[in-house]
């Protein structure tokens, strides 16, 4: 997903993308220094230079903010696992390489900064768009997946599709939800290649 597939936040006012940017790289750094919960829009237009009200017409609410960096977090782990699947020519080998490229991903983005870890907590929590987005966008690429795998005659065909995609998202979704993953860690090293083995025994025509 390239940043302008990003789901847009709760924007508003001129479409002057510069300042709009700034106010996110700005919002990005306090973050990660104070984090998020602790950080109102006062303290970033105090850090930014601008007047609060200048802010809001960019950007809604603080959570509007903090979904914008959201997306873009999540944006990059979508890039990570789409450019791991693409490496590989079979659908079993996809699969797999999906299943470790989404979780050694979220690892590297969600735990490398544990300020900005609080944002991603946030928006599972309160089920933030860019998350609601993200999970969507994971299923199609496992629908992909699979539909290719039917074709190609590497998994079966008897069970219905969507069934068959939920069920395996579900099997991701420890890994994938920050919340989970964070306690999971102990498991997320041979977990990838646990989980994703048992699944195309499942898959075996």
């Amino acid at each position: 997903m390239n940043k302008s597939d990003t789901p847009a936040a709760s924007t508003r006012g001129p479409a002057d993308h510069d300042v709009r940017d700034q106010i996110v790289a700005a919002a990005k750094e306090h973050f990660s220094h104070y984090g998020y919960e602790k950080t109102t829009v006062s303290d970033l237009a105090k850090v930014i230079g601008f007047s609060k009200a200048y802010i809001y017409k960019f950007f809604e609410s603080k959570q509007a903010i903090g979904e914008m960096i959201c997306g873009g977090c999540l944006g990059e782990i979508e890039a990570d696992i789409r450019a791991a699947v693409n490496e590989a020519d079979r659908p079993p080998e996809k699969l797999r390489r999906l299943f470790k490229a989404a979780v050694d991903s979220s690892l590297r983005l969600f735990f490398q900064d544990r300020k900005l870890y609080e944002i991603a907590a946030s928006a599972c929590i309160e089920r933030w768009r860019p998350t609601l987005v993200y999970e969507q966008r994971i299923q199609e690429l496992i629908r992909e997946i699979l539909q290719e795998g039917r074709q190609s005659g590497d998994f079966e065909r008897k069970t219905p599709l969507d069934e068959t995609v939920m069920a395996i998202y579900l099997v991701m979704r420890p890994f994938l939800n920050p919340l989970i993953l964070q306690q999971s860690f102990d498991y997320a090293e041979v977990a990838p290649g646990q989980l994703s083995s048992l699944v195309l025994r499942s898959l075996s025509p």
